[in-house]
């Protein structure tokens, strides 16, 4: 037996955010109609190097899978494991970096679709890394954006970042010396930080606003404050059950009672209108994304797929 080995080279030549929001819709329907189920991350620790553990299984495509992934101060290291979901052989070991960072896109991208007002064409970034890059390419490809004012903490790397994403995106990409600017009267404000602390007040923001907050999976981490998660009308995470393990963002909120888990909601549930993501062109609208093993499976498959059909990568015996 063999399975299909593919490289994040692999990967890069076949993945389009075009693909990766298709299957990430369709998965959170699916899991929403009870047709698939997700796996929350665990996390294991030895050392210096922690092991990250989530998966998922799909009922269309018949698939399940596992992506393992290790972290240290200095790297990241993503695999992603697929079965067949109806004879349980295996079919391929994907390096999932690349992946990770699409699916993630892809998830604000449907939320986006679903939440910010039809209108929406102004955008404020905070962030300015490769997470950065597919939240606003996603956020492209879903709304005709005709700004983007992106802040980071380096002035060099938020200029690299907008001479870039300006051609990519073909949209006006401004990079901004001072936080409150990549949020004061913006349409969608997107975080994508690695900062522990709130990189985002609650008192910036203007009515109608759609947050996308991606950057935070710890509960000791927030890239928002509860003054932001307060002003929120429709709260929804990609998974309550992850959320509820990991989103830090939420945290002071909960404890002060200014929100409550009924009050939360997950995409899928939105997707196949269980609830609404916005009720009133003014209400200001939040997805947590923590970055469910859904996700991967699903964009994994979709590049499996695609991959046999050009016939990349690698057979290795099993």
């Amino acid at each position: 037996m063999t399975v299909l080995f593919l490289t994040e080279s692999d990967v890069r030549r076949i993945l389009t955010m075009d693909m990766a929001l298709e299957a990430v819709e369709a998965a959170f329907k699916q899991m929403a109609l009870d047709q698939a189920q997700n796996i929350p991350r665990a996390r294991a620790q030895a050392g210096a190097t922690m092991l990250h553990l989530m998966g998922a299984a799909l009922h269309e495509p018949p698939v399940v899978g596992s992506k393992v992934y290790s972290t240290t101060r200095r790297d990241a290291r993503f695999l992603l494991n697929l079965f067949d979901g109806t004879t349980g052989e295996p079919l391929a070991v994907i390096q999932a970096d690349y992946l990770g960072q699409m699916r993630t896109g892809a998830a604000s991208g449907v939320a986006t679709e679903y939440m910010a007002r039809p209108d929406a064409c102004e955008v404020g970034l905070f962030g300015s890394g490769k997470q950065a890059r597919t939240q606003l390419l996603a956020v492209c490809r879903v709304r005709k954006i005709r700004r983007v004012q992106v802040y980071s903490r380096n002035a060099d790397n938020r200029q690299r970042f907008a001479d870039e994403m300006s051609e990519l995106c073909q949209t006006e990409v401004i990079p901004v010396p001072r936080p409150e600017l990549a949020a004061e009267d913006k349409d969608i404000v997107i975080t994508a930080t690695t900062s522990r602390e709130p990189v985002l007040s609650g008192h910036w923001i203007a009515e109608g606003t759609h947050l996308n907050v991606i950057g935070s999976n710890f509960l000791g981490k927030a890239e928002i404050d509860a003054v932001a998660v307060r002003r929120c009308d429709s709260i929804v995470v990609d998974s309550k059950d992850q959320a509820r393990l990991e989103a830090g963002d939420f945290a002071q909120a909960l404890e002060d009672g200014s929100i409550h888990w009924a009050d939360i909601h997950e995409l899928g549930q939105v997707i196949v209108g269980r609830y609404t993501g916005r009720a009133h062109p003014e209400d200001v609208t939040l997805f947590k994304s923590l970055g469910i093993g859904l996700e991967d499976v699903a964009v994994g498959a979709r590049v499996y797929a695609a991959a046999r059909e050009a016939g990349l990568g690698h057979r290795v015996e099993w």
